[in-house]
């Protein structure tokens, strides 16, 4: 590694962005209060950290669902930014894309499978997938082991569950297990 080189996964500045999606999906979970009811779609997340914003090479446009810049650009926005994520969170899918600085792109995307690019078919060699894994958690597994992909976070919409993914290893905490008191890592 270079000496100019960042160590993203361990840098200070990164793991708070990390922390602050974390905690903002904690919230929307703890939020809604209609998880028990039958037949209920609660509100969904899908955040990846990246290193580079050149992610067209493994993400796709999903058409016009879009993160509103226009009433938060951070996720050091505090309020503005947890107010969107629980905008997005109902009204919107895909992944949402920040950046290591805690930018937000406006375009959400849908993450392509590992393999679709050269050099890949190894990445997903490691992956080991839990029975409570959805479509969007499974996706956002494989997508944390990119090497741009610094992290990826998912609220449940079935569950309310919050995970935190990093190079294929899942952190997951169910609803009933979140909503103590913030902690800072």
């Amino acid at each position: 590694m270079s000496s100019l080189a960042i160590e993203y996964g361990t840098h200070e500045r990164v793991r708070e962005v990390i922390d602050r999606l974390t905690f903002c999906a904690e919230h929307v979970s703890v939020d809604f209060d209609g998880w028990g009811e039958p037949h209920v779609k609660g509100p969904g997340l899908y955040f990846a950290v990246v290193a580079d914003r050149e992610y067209g090479s493994y993400a796709d446009a999903m058409g016009d669902n879009r993160w509103p810049r226009d009433r938060c650009r951070s996720v050091f926005e505090e309020d503005a930014f947890v107010e969107a994520a629980e905008s997005v969170s109902l009204e919107c899918d895909g992944g949402i894309v920040v950046a290591v600085d805690g930018e937000v792109e406006s375009q959400m995307v849908r993450f392509r499978d590992l393999g679709t690019r050269s050099g890949e078919a190894d990445l997903a060699d490691d992956i080991a997938y839990e029975p409570w894994m959805g479509s969007r958690h499974m996706s956002a597994i494989e997508t944390s082991v990119r090497p741009e992909v610094i992290a990826t976070v998912t609220l449940s919409e079935e569950t309310g569950r919050v995970s935190v993914f990093r190079g294929g290893e899942a952190e997951s905490s169910t609803r009933e297990e979140i909503g103590g008191p913030w902690r800072a890592e």
